[in-house]
Parts: C-alpha cells; sequence; structure tokens
C-alpha cells in the first residue's frame, strides 16, 4: 500500500448564497477526505465572498477497497443563536492527481473555481482551492505512535 500526503490550500469563495437576512453571512468550510476532517477559521463579516487562504493536510492511502478518492468541501454559515446554515458543497475527485503523484513523487491542480452546489444540483457560488499530492516512501515497517515496532 502506498501512503501520501494531500495538502489543500482554501483560498476564498464567490457569489455564496446569503442565508442571513440581517447582515453578513460568516462562512467556513469542513473539508473531508474519507474519515478525516478538517474546519477552516470561520470568516467572520465577509458575507458572500470571503477569503481564506488557508492550508490543510490529509493522510492519502493507496489503493483503497471502496474506490471513494474524493475531497468534499461543506460550506457552512456560522451562526451565533441557531444552527449553523449549509450553504452548499464542491467535489474534488482527486484519483486520478494522487496515480500522477505516486507516479511523479508529486502532483498538482493548482488553484481552480469548483461550483458549489446543494443536493439538488442548483449553483450557489464558487469557491477555489488547489491541491497537492506527495507520496512517502513505502515500509513494510508497522508504526505506532512514532515507534516502529520491532521484531525482536
Amino acid at each position: 500500500m502506498a501512503i501520501g500526503l494531500m495538502e489543500v490550500k482554501l483560498v476564498d469563495a464567490k457569489r455564496l448564497k446569503n442565508t442571513d437576512f440581517l447582515g453578513k453571512i460568516d462562512p467556513y468550510v469542513l473539508l473531508q477526505y474519507r474519515n478525516q476532517e478538517c474546519k477552516s477559521s470561520i470568516a467572520k463579516g465577509q458575507g458572500r465572498n470571503p477569503i481564506w487562504n488557508e492550508k490543510f493536510e490529509f493522510r492519502v492511502d493507496y489503493p483503497v477497497a471502496d474506490e471513494q478518492y474524493k475531497l468534499v468541501l461543506k460550506i457552512m454559515d456560522h451562526d451565533t443563536f441557531t444552527a449553523d446554515d449549509y450553504l452548499g458543497q464542491a467535489t474534488i475527485y482527486v484519483k486520478e492527481l494522487i496515480e500522477l503523484g505516486l507516479e511523479k513523487g508529486k502532483a498538482e491542480l493548482h488553484p481552480q473555481k469548483y461550483r458549489v452546489v446543494l443536493t439538488d444540483k442548483t449553483y450557489h457560488g464558487e469557491i477555489q482551492v488547489g491541491v497537492t499530492f506527495t507520496a512517502k516512501e513505502e515500509t513494510d515497517e508497522e508504526e505506532y505512535g512514532g515507534w516502529k515496532e520491532s521484531n525482536y
């Protein structure tokens, strides 16, 4: 099994749907890859066109049995007194990027725009994201909490 590191650069978003009746939305992004999740900072008061410029890292195993190589970006609106509002999501399929990175050592999708859609596929803005995959050296030894298990 190959192992690598996927770095996601969350740049910004444009034309997000405003769900607040008074004031501006305070968007943030939940980034999910398989069973891993990261959360961006809240773009307080930035409204429909937030800028994050943040980086996140995910551990990647390849291959995996279910063939689910997708990065899901759920855009949310932070609300103080009520539940946060779902603004939509974008999905980036990264299987080809991972395969290219394993072949060449590193592969990159430069920041580009992805459509933000609701579950009914209606357009709700766009989000700009870049993704880099870097392959790590394969080892036959198991690691446990930073310590390598010895055969002795």
